[in-house]
């Protein structure tokens, strides 16, 4: 059911697979880490310890794995902290930008660029389709705390230009993804999304974990981070 949702709607949601104690406990190691972190949260966050060994955590590969296949394996982490200090608002996307050990010119694949010292480029469909996020909600995502906002479907139309997107965002009716701590939104990165502003008091953190199929992709090869 959980993959069958997933390859039907590019998301798929399951509540209650983190217990409280572990959220709690990982947010701990988070206040004391000494990545790079802005207010929005820490990018490349696999570089921390404890974020790297939850993203290897047998809850979380069983999910991966049973979209991706045994090889399955976590490349890249985001926090996203969502607060009253720290508000934001992002348009209808798709998170096509991948980050790899090294640059080399390969059909499909740019434009490239380097963030924090990560290499990066914007991979075609057909390498975006070996890769599922997992967003676990280290709080409740409500509506009123700028939750994910998905068209469903929308991952199985490739790669689309900024106009294609806010087309399909006047013809597709949107579904806001609410669901308590502890649960896991999985996703497709084809799927259009985006999120609005908060308008709660109450935060919004989020840890984005990225699986790939395997760490190869036509020829190359994956960062961790």
């Amino acid at each position: 059911m959980f993959r069958q949702q997933l390859e039907e709607l590019g998301i798929a949601i399951e509540h209650e697979v983190i217990p409280e104690r572990d959220i709690g406990g990982l947010l701990e190691e988070i206040a004391q880490c000494d990545a790079s972190r802005s207010r929005a949260g820490i990018r490349h966050a696999m570089r921390h310890r404890a974020i790297a060994q939850f993203a290897e955590d047998v809850r979380l590969l069983h999910l991966a794995r049973e979209v991706l296949g045994r090889g399955a394996f976590p490349f890249r982490a985001t926090l996203f902290d969502k607060s009253p200090a720290s508000n934001w608002l992002v348009g209808w996307h798709q998170d096509t930008a991948l980050p790899l050990r090294q640059r080399r010119d390969v059909a499909g694949w740019g434009p490239w660029s380097v963030k924090d010292g990560v290499t990066y480029a914007h991979a075609p469909a057909m390498a975006l389709s070996q890769l599922v996020a997992l967003r676990v909600h280290l709080d409740d995502s409500t509506a009123q705390n700028g939750p994910l906002r998905v068209l469903p479907g929308t991952h199985t139309n490739g790669v689309l230009t900024d106009d294609e997107m806010l087309r399909l965002a006047t013809t597709t009716p949107s579904q806001e993804c609410v669901l308590p701590a502890g649960g896991i939104l999985a996703m497709r990165p084809l799927i259009v999304h985006a999120s609005s502003k908060s308008r709660s008091a109450m935060p919004r953190r989020v840890l984005h974990i990225e699986y790939a199929a395997r760490r190869f992709v036509d020829d190359l090869e994956l960062a961790i981070a």
